[in-house]
């Protein structure tokens, strides 16, 4: 890789196989002190069904003990996340090109993969079971009105990730606020105790927990801790949407009914000089920019939610010391029920009613995140890299994704798995392992193969992204030799 000159002496950097790169400005950082920004928009759907209902079932089946794989999970994402930053704002383009830029084949995998992995409505689903229990309404009925009010928001916005950073920003507030509340009433010292030592006893693992009936659903929990599956690959799409770094010099996605505003997309992305010392100084800051997003909003608001509500399993298995028995019998919904009588305990059976009401908020926000998010990749991928994909804006096939994946999952959840939500779930994280696992080893080769060496990360980063990989690969195929299942 080299910086080079074209035949009209303009500026190029030259990655993989694929287009150059074009040397543009890198605009200035914004304030490394900020409260919303693209890690919002992860934390939000990091935060999410695998915090309040995966790791408080587990919590339930095997104590607070547990929970120093939630660390672990989360730690190694936070990593994750500053490199997916480090290739999207230096040349703003996604993750998958830059896939593409080491062997299109690559980004196939990934663009098979979100169809396999993220098409089912496990989310929504999840979260209208919640709601079916305030309202008595069908979960079926909700989800599928859910899945429609997605597409009718989205069509309508001016600029999807501004409405999509405002409206999960606040949903996760409501979420984070309520819950402390609630666990601050039923909670106690023993409790928050408890937790902060499951947080670190390292090497915990009982027995149970290597059975082919529970070791896949550990597995899918350490998935969920955090962002999971694809999330992390698609914050570069989001980061190129917010004008981070590079991301400034291309156009962002407009609502459905916007279109005639839609300015051309570039062929490819931009890099910037950075033999250039003022330029150089910009990168830092906008390292420091993203190192908040990280260890402050990502990993601070996340470990937050997971003490909350690792205090509020406990107390669900005090008042209700028959549901870790009816969850081995085979009820996954019994740990929904116990959560809600730890808060109705808090202030009786209108304060039982907010803990589905607020999975119901989980898991509609989660729906709305991903089927963005899967709509983004995928309209990447197919504009820069199926023939004729051009012809349509990318916002044109970012609403033709995210119409088709809201219909197949109004198809699945008429005809699909008779086992409910908690089946499409399950399924749902497990998967996830998959593609965290592919995506470690993906980092390593585009941030030390694409980059130039001044800006590429070092070996230490490199060692974290290789652990990451064996991680999440390991447990996975570990429970296929093993056990012969995925779920």
């Amino acid at each position: 890789m080299a910086d080079v000159t074209t035949e009209r002496e303009e500026r190029v950097w030259q990655a993989g196989g694929e287009e150059p790169m074009p040397i543009r400005e890198l605009p200035d950082a914004p304030a490394s002190l900020h409260i919303v920004g693209p890690a919002m928009v992860l934390v939000a759907l990091g935060v999410g069904l695998g915090e309040t209902f995966l790791w408080p079932r587990l919590v339930l089946l095997f104590g607070p003990n547990i929970r120093w794989l939630f660390l672990v999970g989360v730690s190694l994402q936070a990593v994750v996340m500053l490199e997916m930053a480090r290739y999207a704002m230096a040349t703003g383009e996604s993750i998958f090109f830059g896939a593409a830029r080491i062997a299109r084949p690559i980004m196939w995998f990934f663009f098979v993969t979100a169809a396999l992995v993220y098409i089912w409505p496990g989310h929504v689903a999840a979260g209208a079971l919640a709601l079916e229990q305030i309202t008595g309404i069908p979960y079926i009925i909700s989800a599928i009105v859910g899945l429609i009010l997605i597409g009718v928001v989205f069509s309508f916005a001016k600029f999807v990730y501004n409405l999509l950073e405002n409206l999960l920003t606040f949903l996760i507030g409501v979420l984070v606020i309520g819950s402390t509340i609630i666990a601050t009433l039923v909670g106690s010292l023993a409790d928050l105790g408890s937790t902060f030592v499951g947080l670190v006893a390292f090497g915990y693992f009982p027995k149970e927990a290597l059975t082919a009936a529970f070791f896949p659903l550990v597995v899918g929990a350490i998935a969920f801790a955090g962002p999971s599956g694809m999330q992390q690959m698609w914050y570069t799409l989001w980061l190129r949407d917010k004008g981070a770094g590079m991301g400034v010099h291309v156009p962002r996605i407009r609502g459905l009914v916007h279109q005639d505003e839609t300015e051309t997309m570039p062929s490819r992305g931009f890099m910037f000089d950075t033999e250039n010392p003022e330029q150089m100084q910009k990168w830092k800051n906008w390292r420091r920019w993203v190192m908040f997003d990280a260890l402050i909003l990502f990993w601070g608001i996340t470990m937050l939610v997971t003490i909350i509500y690792t205090v509020l399993a406990q107390a669900a298995a005090a008042i209700d010391p028959g549901v870790q028995q009816a969850i081995r019998g085979g009820d996954e919904e019994a740990s929904l029920a116990a959560m809600a009588g730890a808060f109705s305990e808090a202030g009786g059976a209108a304060i039982g009613v907010l803990f589905f009401l607020f999975i119901a908020i989980v898991g509609w926000k989660g729906s709305l995140g991903i089927f963005d998010a899967f709509s983004r990749g995928q309209a990447d991928m197919t504009y820069y890299f199926i023939p004729g994909g051009r012809r349509f804006n990318i916002s044109q096939l970012y609403f033709v994704f995210l119409w088709g994946v809201i219909i197949f999952g109004i198809l699945i959840l008429l005809f699909g798995p008779a086992d409910g939500p908690t089946a499409i779930l399950d399924i749902l994280s497990f998967l996830s392992a998959f593609a965290m696992g592919a995506y470690c080893i993906l980092l390593i080769l585009t941030n030390n193969m694409l980059l130039p060496k001044k800006i590429r990360p070092n070996i230490g980063i490199s060692i974290v992204l290789g652990f990451g990989a064996v991680f999440y690969l390991g447990m996975l195929f570990y429970s296929l030799i093993r056990f012969g299942v995925v779920l």
